[in-house]
C-alpha cells in the first residue's frame, strides 16, 4: 500500500511495507509527476492507493494526477485533516526543519501520519 498525500507543489508518498511505515522522498509536482509515480508503483509493487482528501479547489488536480500514473488497482480516499499539522509538530523545534519543509520530508511525513491513521481503524 502507498499513501499519498498531494499538494500543487510536492507529493508526499509513503509506503507500507511488511507493516512497516516507511517515507520515501516526496515527488514535485511537474509534468512528469505521474510517471514518477508509476515507477514507484511498478517498483513497490503496489496494489492499493490510500490517497489524503485534498480541498475541493485541487481535487481536479489530484485526479489528472492519479488517471496519468494509469493506477488500475485499489483506490481507497481517507481523510487527511491536520496530518500535516501533526507533520509539523515532529519536526518543530528540530534546527533543520525550514530545509524539511522544502525538501519534501514533511510532506512524506503527512503521507506516513495518513497511512498510520489508517492502519490503526
Amino acid at each position: 500500500m502507498l499513501a499519498i498525500d498531494f499538494g500543487l507543489k510536492r507529493i508526499g508518498i509513503a509506503w507500507n511495507c511488511h507493516k512497516i511505515i516507511l517515507p520515501l522522498p516526496a515527488i514535485i509536482n511537474d509534468s512528469n509527476a505521474s510517471n514518477k509515480l508509476k515507477i514507484i508503483i511498478e517498483q513497490k509493487n503496489i496494489k492499493t492507493l490510500l490517497i489524503g482528501l485534498v480541498k475541493d479547489e485541487i481535487m481536479a488536480n489530484l485526479n489528472d494526477f492519479i488517471a496519468q500514473a494509469k493506477f488500475s488497482g485499489e483506490i481507497i480516499f481517507i481523510d487527511e485533516t491536520l496530518s500535516t499539522k501533526e507533520a509539523e509538530n515532529h519536526i518543530q523545534g528540530r534546527s533543520n526543519s525550514k530545509k524539511l519543509r522544502k525538501n519534501g520530508t514533511l510532506d512524506s511525513l503527512s503521507a506516513m501520519i495518513i497511512l498510520e491513521r489508517y492502519l490503526n481503524l
